[in-house]
This record gives C-alpha cells, structure tokens and sequence, in this order.
C-alpha cells in the first residue's frame, strides 16, 4: 500500500511538471538562426528585409551557376536604337553541337509549344495565329525556312531574338531555360539544313549494342 502511494505521487508530480508552463531553457543553442528562424511567407511583402534583420534577397551568389546550367549569354540586350550586339551575336557559336533522338524529340516538343503557333510547324510561317491570313495576326509571321533566316541569322543571333525578343516577337526567356533555347535553335537549324528525325531504335535491338546516342554538350 506504501509503495502504491508513493507511485501515486510520483505519477502526479510528474503530470504536474509535464504540463506547466515553465519555460525550459537549454542554455546554449546550436546556430539559433535555424533552430528559431523567421516565418517567410511566398507572397509577403519582402521589401526592405535588411532592415527587418532578414539578410535575403532571393537571389543566387553572384558569380555561381545552377547545377547543370549552361553558361549565361555574355552578349547584353542592346539599348534602343542601337543594333550593335545584335549584329555581334552572330559571332556566337552554339554549345550542342548535336542532339540525341530524345533531345531532338524534345527540341520539337518544345518548338511546338512556343514557336509553332506563330512560325508553324513547318517553319513555314504559317501558324494558327496566321492560317492564311485568316487568324487573329494581321501579319505573316517570319519564314524560318525562308533566305533571310537560313542564309543570314546563324545561331547565335537567334539565340538573341529569342532571349531578349526582336520587332513583334517578345522574349521567351521566361518560359524556355537556356539549354532549351539552344536545342529549340538547333531544331530549326537541323530542319532548315532538310534534316530528317532519327529513325526510332527497334523494340528488339539491345541498346547496349547499339551503342550510346550522341549526346548534347
């Protein structure tokens, strides 16, 4: 009966601590930053945070790039009126050099979504938004096939127009990356060159005999 007691206060002392609202404190804590840190919500006002003692702007060290990113495009948007780094884009050189069935698959997936509506699927300048001069655009947009696309605008000056955008055509650099940009750039070049889709490996060829795909740089 003794023992019974005691564990009965023992048991409710314990209750009695567990629950009060005494604050422990651990004396020390590691990098207190993580362990209490501030609540950061997605669609807050996060103007001046240096001086609400957050030290973040939400933007990646300067100098550094995303694991797998391309190297940025070191040619600036030209200023208005001026056509001079326009015209020295076409000094630069494509890093794919090829592209594998899949990255070429996707290239066209890609072109589809964000140029085929204006150029075509044919690159003939006759999208939907055209169709013969009876969709919503006024204006035919421009012939990626045509002379003054093939024999004049390399790689590197599409790469501009798409980046920043050029007349009507606004920039896409929002929606494509930089490598799909460049793969987009190397669909149309490998299509105004009559370059034919790679025929699909067979169900039964072992891929490992086959050899590797080759595959963008």
């Amino acid at each position: 009966m003794k023992k019974l007691s005691i564990i009965t206060v023992l048991s409710a002392t314990a209750l009695i601590v567990g629950c009060s609202d005494v604050k422990r404190t651990p004396g020390h804590v590691y990098m207190p930053d993580m362990a209490n840190s501030r609540a950061y919500e997605t669609y807050a006002d996060h103007s001046n945070l240096a001086e609400k003692g957050i030290n973040y702007n939400n933007r990646p060290v300067n100098g550094t790039l995303a694991r797998g990113e391309e190297m940025p495009f070191h040619i600036a948007k030209d200023s208005v009126g001026s056509t001079r780094n326009y015209e020295a884009s076409k000094a630069v050189v494509n890093p794919i050099d090829s592209l594998s069935k899949d990255d070429l698959a996707e290239a066209e997936r890609l072109y589809l979504i964000n140029c085929g509506i204006c150029h075509g699927k044919n690159l003939d300048g006759n999208g939907p938004l055209y169709n013969d001069g009876k969709g919503p655009y006024p204006a035919a947009p421009k012939n990626l096939k045509g002379d003054a696309v093939v024999s004049v605008m390399p790689e590197g000056q599409m790469f501009y127009s798409v980046t920043y955008g050029k007349g009507s055509m606004g920039s896409y650099a929002s929606q494509l990356d930089r490598k799909q940009r460049w793969m987009v750039i190397k669909y149309v070049k490998m299509q105004q060159n009559g370059a034919k889709k790679p025929a699909a490996t067979p169900a039964t060829t072992n891929p490992a005999a086959a050899g590797s795909p080759a595959v963008a740089k």
